[in-house]
């Protein structure tokens, strides 16, 4: 497998927080010391090498190490420490962001993903998709690009010290796209037969141990289609750059989605519209929690095991990964109603269960959203305050930020996403 390209000269954090709000940019300003103190200048910053024949977790900075992490609007509740005072100096005009809020919606604005970075990610995400793991044909290079992987993952990762960081996030995000897409939904994917393929993909990230005659065809299998492909590449990489804990945490987390995939195929099968609180209950497992789950991968450090598996953590993951995936069911309402076939969604399900109006059904989703959102946010403040660690201050903060990036991709992502006439 090719080693990762050299990281390019980068704009810095304090040139990307002129784009901010001077709460931000104070803010940033002060990571952006912590960083070069840490890690040097950010340009300067090792990338993360390309996955060997045998992976050797890289090695994560200790707790003198850990940097402040994401902060924003939406993260400024989860710090316990006093805030920088603000630059003298006005901050210029904040840019227009594409895209209409979905109205009533409790969401935190945040600033433009820095485009630098943007444009880079973007390119190296489509030659690994495209030249290294044959993941897609040519005909669907424009959904590629619509999907705007690069802006997202900037976006959800402030922190992330190098492109190369990102990239770790970024490929298993395409990968986890692909398996969705290609097995499950818009190319060819079916309920029927769903277990066994989902199956075999997971062993992509969690290999088959067998004897030594079969051993052979397994490891052949893992190149067989292109989900399996960019399973097991975007896995090898991000083996090489995490810890074997953090590895294995991811694995359990794709274990979970590969469950909600199955729960919500059933239902297909079975023609069924599940109650409110089931559809929750899979929307648990169904959604992004492998995302915001590895944030400390991304940024370069590790929250240790015993704190990521205590059970108020793992309520704050759970929760930031149910309301960003009921974002996800709102904003792709009116898409998903001009898809073939009958597609669940929250808004789908309350209509259907309740007997509601479909924009009072939606409406009500956004309750739901709220609702989950406000738990998110006072749990994880609990937490920070039960917890004074700074890296599980730093994780909960990266959660944050992950959970206000989802928010605006999907807010600004009109090439994808358009809201119904309920206003």
């Amino acid at each position: 497998m090719p080693a990762p390209e050299t990281t390019p000269p980068q704009s810095s954090l304090p040139a990307a927080a002129d784009r901010s709000t001077a709460h931000f940019l104070a803010e940033v300003a002060a990571r952006a010391r912590d960083i070069k103190a840490v890690t040097g200048e950010l340009s300067g910053a090792p990338s993360v090498p390309a996955p060997p024949a045998a992976s050797v977790p890289a090695q994560v900075p200790g707790p003198e190490a850990v940097l402040p992490g994401p902060s924003g609007l939406g993260t400024a509740g989860l710090s316990l420490t006093p805030r920088p005072q603000v630059p003298t100096e006005p901050p210029p005009p904040e840019p227009q962001a594409q895209g209409t809020p979905i109205p009533g919606l409790y969401y935190h604005p945040v600033a433009e993903p820095d485009p630098v970075r943007v444009e880079e990610l973007s390119r190296r995400i489509k030659s690994w998709a495209m030249d290294e793991v044959s993941l897609y044909p040519e005909e669907w290079e424009e959904q590629f690009d619509g999907f705007s992987v690069g802006r997202y993952m900037v976006g959800c990762h402030p922190d992330a010290p190098t492109i190369d960081h990102l990239m770790i996030a970024t490929r298993l995000m395409v990968a986890e796209n692909a398996v969705d897409d290609c097995y499950c939904e818009d190319h060819g994917g079916s309920p029927d037969g769903l277990g066994e393929r989902l199956l075999l993909a997971h062993t992509a990230l969690d290999p088959v141990y067998t004897t030594q005659e079969y051993q052979a065809p397994w490891a052949e299998s893992l190149h067989s289609d292109a989900p399996r492909r960019a399973y097991r590449s975007a896995m090898a990489y991000f083996d090489q750059a995490a810890t074997p804990s953090q590895s294995d945490r991811y694995r359990h987390d794709m274990a979970r989605l590969h469950l909600g995939y199955l729960a919500e195929a059933a239902w297909a099968q079975m023609n069924h519209v599940p109650e409110v609180w089931e559809y929750l209950a899979m929307r648990q497992f169904n959604n992004f929690r492998p995302c915001p789950t590895i944030t400390d991968t991304v940024g370069g450090y590790e929250l240790p095991a015993d704190l990521h598996a205590q059970t108020a953590m793992q309520k704050v993951i759970a929760l930031a990964g149910n309301a960003t995936t009921i974002v996800n069911d709102l904003y792709s309402y009116t898409k998903e109603l001009d898809a073939p076939g009958n597609h669940l969604n929250l808004p789908v399900v309350i209509a259907e269960r309740e007997g509601l109006s479909d924009r009072d059904a939606y409406l009500k989703s956004v309750e739901v959203h709220n609702e989950l959102m406000h738990d998110f946010e006072s749990n994880a403040a609990a937490l920070a305050a039960d917890c004074p660690i700074p890296t599980v201050h730093r994780f909960l903060r990266g959660v944050a930020a992950w959970v206000d990036g989802n928010h605006h991709w999907h807010q600004t992502n009109t090439y994808r996403y358009s809201l119904p006439d309920f206003w």
